[in-house]
């Protein structure tokens, strides 16, 4: 008899919603997210493009699947896929949709895979220097949750203009791979095409490499360039066809007929992965919704992220029941902790009620955390938060301590922490709230976000002062109009930079998401960095308030 997997009843208190959606500013909130999701659907729609039409026609005419498809055909019936990074390369000139590469973690025969996809059909699927970033990403997401992970390979190799931003970097691919292994993520590749040079290692590096019959090809240097090298002169198929490889060479494990045989191969390659907690069913049954909908997040949202969000508002629309017990609620008041769960899973959540981190909340979080490593809890992290509190009364009362502190347990933690950007993110302040550079096991942008060290006008207005004191010290005039000119260009410069879509083509986040889904996301997450056991710091055992 199977016992179902149900939630503890939950003893946390209902959030009541003091909201009201006729008001003014709610109603205004709504309107204006009307034109940010219809800027995030056209930027969406960008970044899930596989390239020009004729590209994808000849593609197609070859009887080959586009990459979409063949992550279809991958996944079961029904499976959820959570992309990772698909706005890497929009805007960025010398790079193209997705960075010609397709991440995500979706479930095959039951159980959560990342898959990585080539995008054949935009520049062969050669690697520019963000689609190296992206891999390498992925990679660190598998390795620490120790998913499996199954290429799906159609590479033209390196994009040659790029060699110099792509070679340093693209090595550590492999090497990924193999270390990979060890830890306990295997890898599978799928070659469906021609694979050339480094695309040519991820199936040698590989556990299992699968090879496309008449389609896949795999070799070190081309024929052009093998007759440059030798002046052998040999064909495709001759030098690194599939039937080669797989009944001489050895490199291939398996010849498919056909794609679809390819990724029937590969989906009985995850079954026979021989480890325990991969195949235990974590979905959680009869898991509370919240009491409002993910609809009325939005009149919550301004769209100018100087102003503070209402945090128990928005937590009440992501957690189970609309149900958290506050943590410290009289203290230290500018930070918000609770536990709460989300889609059954217990976790820790911080969020910034007021931009500035004082002492007392610095403390509060610290307190926080060490708690959560304590109990084994995840920890995420909903930031709007302009930095530190500077002055001589914030000095004096130990702010750096204080924010030392707290940066050293965000920098100890072990449990999985995950991170969205919900306003603002600058300065130490993204530091403290567990930033790109704490290493979050997630982090997820909302699409009207900022990240930079500190608001435009802010940095810009600090190099105005530094100007002037400057001119002031040398004795020389101060040029105002070229001042006026610097001034605005840096502050153009810093808001372009911040901008969630800017951060996201460089993939310093794991992909920007509508508000409306962060429930579900972080859902997903928190499923997925079951995968990996995990449990606090020993040393957070015992007294931890500071």
């Amino acid at each position: 008899m199977t016992t179902p997997n149900i939630p503890l009843p939950s003893v946390f208190p209902e959030y009541r919603s003091t909201v009201n959606e006729n008001d003014k500013d709610y109603r205004q909130n709504v309107e204006d997210w009307k034109g940010i999701l219809q800027q995030f659907e056209e930027k969406a729609a960008w970044a899930g493009g596989e390239g020009e039409s004729r590209h994808i026609e000849r593609h197609h005419a070859r009887g080959m699947l586009s990459a979409r498809d063949r992550i279809a055909m991958l996944l079961d019936e029904g499976s959820p896929f959570l992309e990772l990074m698909p706005f890497a390369g929009i805007g960025v000139k010398e790079s193209s949709p997705a960075a010609s590469l397709i991440v995500g973690i979706g479930l095959v025969c039951g159980i959560k895979v990342m898959l990585i996809a080539n995008i054949p059909t935009i520049v062969g699927g050669a690697l520019n220097e963000l689609t190296v970033r992206k891999q390498h990403r992925a990679s660190e997401i598998s390795l620490e949750n120790r998913l499996p992970i199954i290429f799906l390979n159609q590479c033209a190799g390196a994009n040659l203009p790029q060699q110099f931003r792509v070679f340093h970097q693209s090595g550590k691919l492999f090497r990924d791979i193999i270390r990979r292994s060890d830890a306990g993520s295997p890898t599978c590749t799928i070659v469906f095409g021609s694979s050339t040079a480094g695309g040519a290692y991820e199936p040698g590096v590989s556990e299992f490499s699968i090879l496309v019959k008449s389609q896949a090809q795999m070799f070190l240097g081309g024929p052009p360039l093998v007759q440059m090298a030798t002046s052998e002169i040999s064909s495709a198929e001759e030098l690194g066809g599939a039937e080669m490889h797989t009944t001489v060479s050895g490199v291939g494990d398996a010849l498919a007929a056909d794609e679809f045989d390819a990724c029937r191969l590969a989906r009985s390659w995850v079954q026979s992965i021989n480890r325990e907690n991969l195949h235990i069913d974590r979905t959680l049954d009869h898991v509370e919704a919240p009491l409002y909908s993910s609809d009325s997040m939005l009149g919550l949202i301004s769209e100018n992220v100087r102003m503070p969000l209402n945090m128990p508002e928005v937590i009440a629309r992501i957690v189970d029941g609309s149900r958290f017990e506050p943590f410290k609620p009289l203290y230290g008041t500018g930070m918000l902790c609770c536990w709460a769960r989300i889609h059954g899973r217990l976790v820790g959540i911080i969020g910034n009620m007021s931009s500035v981190i004082f002492v007392n909340e610095a403390r509060k979080a610290t307190q926080f955390i060490h708690l959560n490593n304590a109990y084994g809890t995840p920890i995420v992290y909903l930031h709007n938060v302009t930095g530190f509190m500077v002055g001589k009364k914030s000095e004096s009362e130990g702010m750096i301590k204080a924010g030392s502190l707290l940066i050293d347990a965000v920098s100890r933690s072990s449990v999985p922490q995950i991170s969205i950007v919900c306003g603002s993110s600058y300065g130490a302040g993204n530091y403290a709230m567990c930033g790109r550079s704490y290493s979050p096991r997630f982090l997820f942008s909302w699409p009207h976000s900022r990240c930079a060290v500190m608001g435009p006008e802010q940095l810009s207005g600090v190099m105005e002062i530094i100007a002037r004191q400057a001119a002031e010290r040398s004795g020389r005039g101060m040029d105002e109009a070229k001042l006026a000119a610097s001034t605005a260009k840096t502050t153009e410069q810093i808001e372009t930079e911040s901008k969630a879509y800017y951060t996201s083509a460089w993939c310093l986040d794991d992909g920007i998401i509508d508000p409306r889904d962060t429930r579900d996301v972080l859902g997903m997450c928190l499923e997925v960095c079951e995968n990996s056991p995990y449990k606090g710091l020993k040393g957070y055992r015992g007294v931890s308030r500071l």
